[in-house]
């Protein structure tokens, strides 16, 4: 049942860990519902205008969540010389797709959801975030969970997807299977020749065990992992992310040809990614190296 409060404000607090957290002040309840799932949230905040919650924990916003969207999609989606099919597993908002709508040789995106009610929030109060995304004819919507679907996907499709991405929550409750090496493995069979799957891995001051342990879970599937950071202003942390294939090396293409392809492919509305930002992303500080490398 939804309950629109439109009068309650109050500062959104996230624990990012036991002895911090990450505080907004100015917030203005929109929507708060309780799905089979979850309960999700979506407010109104000076900083970050709207903005939604699952759960307590910030997800996406209109105003940043460029940092996210662009870096899980980009950075694989442009050193790939032609991507035509792509797979989104969660991603209910609409972001990742809109993201990989902007490469003119994507033919489908399959996005699987979990939670209905994610997608209705995303409609009615995230536009912004998806840009009609959702409702675009290359678009596929299915209400799944993801890990049943990438297992039962039909044998005669394997190799059906140029990219996959994983666009989840933290690995917890429903979502933990989808970080385990056997979820990793089933996605690559899903990969045609030269694919790709990307997803976060967390926060490299919070959650360093997590990160670790999911770069390691990579690697014993995948011949090449590439972690990368970026700072994710809604997230209050630098954000670890990886690209993982058995062909595909983001680090194999020159800043130049970065560059040339966004161009070519007329990728407009970048407002964190290009070249330069490709590879510095891949720059490990010292104290990251050792978790990393």
């Amino acid at each position: 049942m939804t309950n629109t409060l439109p009068v309650e404000e109050g500062p959104l607090i996230e624990e990012l860990a036991e002895d911090a957290a990450y505080l907004l002040r100015g917030g203005r309840l929109l929507e708060r519902r309780r799905s089979a799932y979850q309960e999700i949230e979506v407010w109104d905040t000076p900083r970050f205008g709207r903005l939604f919650r699952l759960d307590g924990c910030l997800m996406s916003s209109e105003r940043d969540e460029f940092h996210y969207h662009e870096n899980l999609v980009h950075v694989a989606a442009v050193p790939h010389p032609c991507p035509r099919r792509a797979l989104v597993i969660g991603g209910g908002d609409g972001g990742s797709a809109e993201e990989l709508l902007k490469h003119p040789t994507i033919e489908r995106v399959e996005i699987v959801e979990l939670d209905a009610e994610v997608v209705d929030i995303a409609r009615r109060h995230l536009p912004a975030v998806h840009r009609g995304a959702l409702d675009d004819p290359r678009v596929r919507l299915t209400i799944a969970d993801g890990l049943d679907y990438v297992r039962r996907y039909r044998p005669a499709e394997a190799g059906a997807f140029d990219l996959v991405v994983l666009d989840l929550t933290d690995p917890v409750g429903t979502a933990r299977p989808l970080h385990e090496e056997a979820f990793f493995r089933a996605c690559r069979e899903l990969l045609a020749p030269g694919g790709a799957i990307s997803l976060h891995l967390g926060s490299l001051t919070f959650q360093q065990a997590q990160v670790k342990g999911l770069v390691e879970r990579l690697r014993a599937v995948f011949a090449i992992v590439r972690p990368f950071l970026a700072y994710v202003p809604l997230y209050g942390s630098l954000w670890g992310f990886a690209v993982a294939s058995d062909v595909l090396d983001p680090l194999g293409i020159a800043t130049d040809e970065i560059g040339l392809r966004i161009a070519a492919r007329r990728i407009g509305s970048l407002q964190h990614y290009n070249g330069a930002i490709h590879h510095a992303q891949f720059a490990y500080p010292n104290h990251l190296r050792t978790l990393l490398a």
